[in-house]
């Protein structure tokens, strides 16, 4: 299972021997069946889980105790309560696996060690750390400036196969809108 998160790594940065080996060594290979709550809020984050194959997400319950979800991982990528595990405090998320998943997953004493050990890890640790940035920053922008189709038609050409993984009651919550909005739109597109 260390496969997919090695190649991300070495296109990434340059890591020896040894840095595959402890990161064998510190990343936990893991399984989880759908519907799975791994993480709850409430809780301080156990740990940071890179998804080998699966989808899972991140959401919370408004103060109606509606689900919102903030987070779609489509595979291969890491997700957590970033912040709240860097940080070990309390999670404001919970972490879902939304179909059956492959993970490793890895503490957080666990990835400082790996850090402190590595120079590529923690290179590669900066450059993940940076991307999320990106990529909240780039959906921040999108949910104000995009129409809820644009949002809907950019989901769809960035991760197509999401449509057939993720029930659509997560995707209209993470797109910024209700069921019944989405439907609306899925059927203008089909036309």
């Amino acid at each position: 299972m260390h496969k997919k998160l090695f190649d991300i790594i070495k296109q990434q940065v340059t890591i020896t021997d040894n840095d595959f080996n402890l990161c064998t060594e510190y990343f936990e290979p893991v399984l989880f069946p759908k519907n799975r709550i791994i993480e709850d809020e409430g809780k301080i984050p156990n740990y940071l889980y890179f998804v080998v194959s699966g989808y899972m997400r991140l959401f919370h319950y408004n103060d109606n105790g509606d689900e919102i979800t903030s987070h779609i991982n489509c595979p291969p990528g890491f997700i957590t309560a970033y912040f709240n595990f860097i940080n070990q405090t309390k999670a404001i998320e919970n972490v879902e696996c939304v179909t059956d998943c492959e993970l490793l997953r890895i503490t957080k004493n666990n990835l400082d060690l790996l850090t402190s050990s590595s120079e590529g890890f923690k290179d590669f640790s900066i450059w993940v750390f940076q991307q999320s940035i990106e990529y909240n920053e780039n959906r921040s922008r999108e949910l104000a400036t995009l129409t809820a189709e644009q949002r809907y038609q950019k989901l769809i050409d960035n991760y197509p196969e999401i449509l057939h993984n993720v029930p659509l009651q997560y995707i209209a919550s993470f797109l910024g809108m209700n069921s019944k909005s989405l439907s609306r739109i899925r059927k203008q597109f089909i036309r």
